[in-house]
């Protein structure tokens, strides 16, 4: 990865970060992850190597682990690689065939973060979810519609900011 990818990768990867930490004053057990949108919209600008892409989800699980009072935040170590991933190999799938796939590939890998998220939490903290919840399915049946919700919103922002985004590092680049 170049080291103008890297500063790209970072700056977003930092805008997550302090959007997440505001976002944590709203009170209520659960907030948006708004690291995810941006750790996408980074992928998507600089469309990194397999390796690399690991790199990018590991670092925003870290974030996302140290900024959070989810359930379980050690599980954003695991979720977020999955869902930097996906978004990763759902751009590259679509990227020449939709306008949209910017918006698509962020849709795609909020939704397997969230889902990750949601099943690393169910094995590894099943006692203390039940003790919050009747049943697993409680859990899930609460949660999911979040995830979906995230998922769009994060999918909308995705979009919104590629074209100026890409915009800007193109120029750079020239």
């Amino acid at each position: 990865m170049k080291s103008q990818d890297i500063a790209v990768v970072g700056i977003l990867l930092a805008v997550g970060a302090i959007v997440r930490y505001l976002s944590l004053v709203i009170p209520g057990p659960i907030v948006s992850n708004l690291v995810i949108a941006f750790y996408c919209l980074a992928v998507i600008l600089v469309v990194p190597t397999f390796k690399e892409v690991i790199g990018i989800g590991v670092v925003a699980g870290i974030v996302c682990a140290l900024l959070s009072h989810s359930i379980f935040p050690p599980a954003n170590l695991i979720s977020e690689p999955v869902g930097a991933v996906v978004c990763l190999l759902t751009f590259t799938a679509f990227k020449s065939r939709f306008s949209i796939s910017p918006a698509l590939a962020t849709l795609a890998g909020t939704l397997a973060s969230g889902t990750t998220f949601v099943i690393v939490a169910m094995v590894m903290i099943a006692p203390t979810i039940l003790s919050k919840f009747a049943t697993m399915g409680a859990f899930v049946a609460a949660v999911i519609p979040i995830v979906i919700g995230t998922a769009i919103a994060n999918a909308i922002i995705a979009q919104i900011l590629y074209m100026p985004a890409s915009k800007v590092l193109a120029r750079g680049r020239a």
